[in-house]
């Protein structure tokens, strides 16, 4: 198969042509994922991310450039990015969960800290549901604004819109939390 035909193709929008890319090439990049990452799930995003970016920039493409190269180099760099979100993830629960048992070491603080995760579990069910889907995408699934828009075919002034407005409601209907609501 000419993989020069192929971009050719792929850039004059032929969607045919992204999908023999995919078929081509899918089932490695999920591969190549999966051995960094270790779960199918955050693979499969890899690889669902690599082929949407790759045809959003199809125009920007050489006609003489190697997909093999181009989709693996995209493939490293959604896997970097992967890694950097659960680190931070990672952060934010730990300064969370030093910061109650730092402030709050007795029993009434815990029973605290669990009707707050129950209160904003609540609040999170009671938002319009395109905010609660925006909101958990971004805050618990750790999704970018952008590929939250695209998954929702809505803008990504929107998302940001959504989000912005959830936090606001949380910290309103949180105030009486004090210092445990900091990182909403």
């Amino acid at each position: 198969m000419d993989e020069s035909k192929i971009i050719k193709r792929l850039k004059a929008g032929e969607k045919k042509a992204l999908n023999e890319l995919y078929a081509l090439y899918s089932r490695r990049i999920f591969g190549f994922a999966l051995g960094y990452l270790k779960q199918e799930e955050d693979a499969h995003d890899v690889v669902q991310e690599v082929f949407i970016r790759l045809w959003m920039t199809r125009e920007s493409l050489s006609s003489d450039s190697n997909p093999e190269s181009y989709l693996f180099t995209l493939a490293r760099n959604y896997i970097i990015s992967t890694f950097r979100k659960k680190v931070s993830e990672k952060e934010y629960l730990k300064n969370l969960r030093f910061l109650v048992v730092q402030n709050n070491s007795d029993t009434e603080s815990q029973v605290g800290y669990t009707l707050l995760s129950e209160k904003v579990k609540a609040l999170i069910h009671s938002m319009p549901e395109q905010r609660r889907r925006v909101y958990l995408l971004s805050k618990e699934s750790g999704r970018s604004n952008k590929s939250i828009a695209e998954e929702l075919q809505i803008s990504v002034k929107t998302v940001e819109d959504h989000i912005t407005k959830a936090r606001k409601f949380l910290k309103d209907h949180l105030r009486e939390y004090g210092s445990l609501t900091i990182f909403l």
